[in-house]
């Protein structure tokens, strides 16, 4: 199907697009690209259980329905990856070549985080059945919470105010461009890509494991996508093994 033909639904409130596109799937309605974009969520999603702040219509909450016809469940690091390369695809087009992919799956500029991503899976008898893929960008916001350690908006990095729908049209051709052409033939291209653009690659860093902070430096993304570091000796950690310390 061509890219422009996936269709998008523009809502005014929702409690999470994430959520509001899983119902669709549970409906039977599901259809692979099929994308919904929110002014306003009650209760967005982040990942390890945390919040996503909109900023108020501001900036860009979308989900994509995904139909992983050939992408086996083993693989699934793929689809992250293709997902994290299309939103910045999509995000350097305006932030420029400073714009990273802070493992697993956050947008960053420079120092400063831009977006994240949370993919959901429905699974039913052992088989991958659909993927819900959740963004959340900073588009127009100019101030934020306290609470958030080092948020930064599109705003903020180019001085300028955008149409967030259009912007969501374009983050959803984007991504849907990426996994379309996503199967085993280009996994190897896909990875490299990604470590290409891997923020802090070759960089110490400080990581927390078990409550115990501990320097490393980052070396790349396994084929698993697990974060591999090296120091002492090379470190292999799983997603949600470790939490970085900014």
């Amino acid at each position: 199907m061509p890219l422009n033909r996936y269709p998008l639904t523009f809502l005014h409130s929702t409690d999470s697009t994430n959520n509001y596109a899983m119902a669709q799937v549970h409906a039977g309605l599901a259809k692979h690209g099929a994308a919904f974009f929110a002014h306003h969520q009650t209760a967005g999603k982040g990942q390890r259980g945390k919040s996503w702040f909109t900023g108020d219509g501001h900036n860009i909450a979308l989900s994509i329905i995904v139909k992983p016809n050939r992408i086996r469940l083993s693989s699934q690091f793929y689809l992250s990856a293709s997902v994290a390369l299309g939103t910045l695809d999509f995000f350097s087009k305006y932030a420029g070549d400073e714009t990273k992919i802070k493992w697993p799956n956050d947008l960053y500029w420079r120092d400063r985080k831009a977006g994240g991503i949370l993919i959901e899976n429905v699974l039913r008898d052992k088989s991958w059945k659909w993927a819900i893929v959740g963004i959340g960008i900073n588009i127009n916001q100019a101030r934020f919470s306290k609470e958030l350690k080092n948020p930064v908006s599109l705003k903020q990095i180019t001085g300028k105010d955008f149409n967030v729908e259009t912007l969501a049209k374009e983050l959803q051709k984007a991504i849907l461009k990426r996994i379309d052409n996503l199967d085993a033939t280009n996994y190897k291209k896909i990875l490299t890509d990604y470590n290409h653009h891997l923020y802090k690659l070759n960089e110490k860093i400080k990581l927390k494991k078990s409550n115990i902070a501990f320097s490393t430096t980052v070396k790349n993304v396994s084929s698993h996508g697990e974060l591999i570091t090296q120091d002492s000796i090379e470190r292999h950690f799983a997603f949600g093994e470790v939490e970085w310390i900014i």
